[in-house]
């Protein structure tokens, strides 16, 4: 065989190889790539191997470009790639803007890539925004299955609302969650209750609570828009009033009785004081009597008294005592000798 003629069977065999290659390559993404052509959503083989080479997940872009041109959004493949980049949930958002165009609701793609970023579920938002959401109050799942007030007569009200919301995508990002929708709800009853002059009032007109909840605008800064509160329901619960008014005299009873037994043990203490002081001016007093038979016999000593005179002091001392006797007056004890 002529040398020319190997060189060339060399030269196809090497070029039989390379299309080989590029056909094993190429043929992962034909079917994608000639699925999006038809569909009138073309995306080039060259950006797919790019996304290939930056770890994208191609067949759910390439889906969601083909539902998106057929639902009429004008989405390019780079917007998709860089929000699945990104970590965002690319179908979601392409089955939200879908929703929202059949919806008639004003939704654009960043608008829903910045939501699904937030962390937010932008296709539960877009149906809930279509198909409004009823919210207990309270939470079913919370400490207390009721919410508890009392009217100014002091009788306990306890009410369920449902409140029945709808998502404003406006400000759906940075807005307050269903959480401060209940507890703004439970707070507005709360207060409506307790400005009620009688339960009896509440009782007749339970939906008196959701005019006057409804008019104080508690959707503002949140992520929904509050169509409507309905009382579901309320029961009549403890005398409040009654129970505060017991606890109250018995407290004050309480403090009464500590008063008047402080008052009786600083009496006590006085009596004690008292008979303390008896008792030492009956000590002074025998002490001073001591004295007299001393001074007597001094006076014996210092010739300043006589024996008469001794014996009529006696006299007089006797004299004076039988006199007390005879009147019935108190006996004093004459004096030692």
């Amino acid at each position: 065989m002529p040398t020319g003629n190997v060189l060339l069977w060399i030269v196809i065999g090497i070029v039989a190889l390379v299309l080989f290659v590029i056909v094993m390559i190429l043929g992962r993404f034909l079917n994608l790539y000639i699925q999006a052509l038809l569909s009138n959503a073309k995306v080039g083989l060259l950006d797919m191997i790019g996304m290939q080479l930056r770890k994208v997940d191609i067949r759910t872009i390439v889906l969601s470009r083909i539902r998106a041109v057929k639902a009429g959004l004008n989405i390019s493949t780079n917007q998709l790639e860089t929000h699945y980049l990104a970590g965002g949930r690319v179908p979601n958002c392409v089955s939200a803007l879908i929703a929202a165009k059949r919806a008639r609701i004003e939704l654009d793609w960043d608008t829903a890539a910045s939501i699904d970023l937030a962390g937010r579920d932008i296709l539960d938002a877009v149906q809930t925004s279509v198909n409004p959401k009823v919210i207990d109050c309270p939470n079913p799942a919370g400490p207390r299955p009721t919410i508890d007030a009392v009217a100014q007569d002091g009788i306990q009200l306890k009410a369920k609302a449902r409140v029945t919301v709808r998502t404003n995508l406006a400000r759906l990002v940075g807005g307050a969650t269903e959480e401060t929708i209940i507890a703004r709800v439970g707070e507005g009853i709360v207060t409506t209750i307790g400005s009620a002059t009688s339960h009896k009032e509440v009782l007749e007109n339970p939906d008196n609570i959701s005019k006057v909840v409804m008019a104080k605008g508690l959707d503002a800064g949140t992520a929904f828009e509050i169509l409507s509160i309905d009382i579901a329901d309320i029961d009549v619960g403890e005398n409040i009033g009654a129970k505060l008014q017991a606890d109250q005299a018995e407290a004050d009873k309480r403090r009464f009785q500590a008063e008047a037994e402080k008052r009786r043990a600083l009496a006590v203490a006085q009596e004690q004081e008292f008979q303390a002081e008896v008792q030492k001016n009956r000590a002074l007093v025998v002490l001073a009597e001591a004295e007299v038979p001393k001074a007597i016999a001094e006076a014996f000593r210092s010739g300043n008294l006589g024996i008469m005179d001794y014996y009529r002091m006696k006299n007089i001392l006797a004299d004076t005592q039988m006199r007390r006797a005879i009147s019935g007056a108190d006996e004093e004890k004459p004096p030692a000798s």
